[in-house]
């Protein structure tokens, strides 16, 4: 039997602390969860305190299918936290610094991991140390040339820059954005943006980073409820989506993440891998939290129609 492919998401584990109790995230840790859902072996690389927060999110993580096995903990560095609070019901956060996974360590098992990885996935926000950064860079370049390295952009200011985005990019195969995100990243690369996010100005937008960077090989634009758009170098599909009721938000980009990666490894066409991304990412968007149960049957169904669509 086939070894499951090692996809390896690196960065932030928080909690997000909401009005009705706390809840636990982070990009990357969403990305494993959901990675590891769809049958792959994912590993949750990041750092959490010697606290009762980080023992509680192992205990969390525990039962679902991510690997913390790889997880570091940090004697001086609380595990992150981010206060999130509602302003005419939209959310506004407040992210906690230092955190323990601020100061990601380098370390010798993370590099052998990194050397065999199928895929890696890494984001903005947790580079907003230089230690981290540095550890999050130095993994990437150390995986082998057919690992995906999936870029995810993760725009939360005051944490980031026009440096990581640049240094980022060189290093990914694959940049994940919203359409929010490409005339930020445009304008802070120096290229020319379209503040208007239209299908075609965002195509236009995914056709300049990949004329920039000779390294990326694909764009994909999540759109919210308007679906998505994967470009490459030669060719490009939309899909319009899946009309679903919201639960909340959180997380459904990172599920869409982790589709499209899961399916890339597979070879499958960008038709499949939009669906695949539109199928997973509508489905956390109608359950609330970023790591909510999935019933074998809704996996299985979810699957059987993704299948189809080929």
């Amino acid at each position: 039997m086939k070894e499951p492919h090692l996809i390896l998401g690196i960065g932030e584990l928080l909690w997000d602390m909401l009005p009705e109790g706390p809840r636990l995230g982070g990009a990357p840790a969403n990305f494993s969860v959901m990675a590891g859902r769809l049958g792959n072996h994912a590993a949750i690389l990041s750092r959490i305190g010697r606290d009762d927060l980080g023992r509680e999110a192992v205990h969390r993580l525990d039962p679902l299918p991510a690997d913390t096995s790889f997880l570091q903990i940090d004697r001086t560095h609380e595990t992150g936290r981010v206060t999130v609070s509602f302003n005419n019901g939209q959310p506004e956060y407040t992210i906690h610094q230092p955190a323990a996974w601020d100061s990601m360590e380098l370390s010798d098992e993370w590099v052998r991991l990194a050397e065999r990885a199928d895929a890696i996935c890494f984001g903005s926000l947790a580079q907003r140390s230089i230690e981290s950064r540095q550890t999050i860079q130095t993994l990437a370049a150390q995986t082998s040339s057919r690992c995906i390295r999936i870029f995810d952009v993760n725009l939360r200011p005051p944490f980031y820059s026009s440096e990581v985005i640049q240094e980022s990019l060189e290093l990914a195969s694959v940049v994940k954005m919203n359409d929010a995100e490409v005339p930020m990243v445009l304008s802070l690369l120096g290229l020319p943006a379209e503040d208007d996010v239209t299908a075609g100005n965002l195509h236009l937008g995914a056709a300049r980073l990949l004329a920039e960077f000779p390294t990326l090989q694909m764009v994909a634009v999540t759109r919210g409820g308007h679906g998505s758009l994967l470009v490459t170098r030669d060719e490009w599909h939309r899909h319009a989506g899946f009309p679903v009721k919201v639960a909340d938000t959180i997380g459904a980009g990172d599920a869409f993440t982790a589709a499209l990666t899961h399916y890339l490894l597979r070879g499958a066409e960008l038709p499949l891998l939009n669906e695949a991304g539109n199928r997973w990412g509508s489905w956390l968007a109608s359950q609330s939290g970023a790591m909510p149960p999935l019933p074998d049957a809704t996996r299985a169904e979810i699957g059987a129609a993704i299948e189809q669509s080929a």
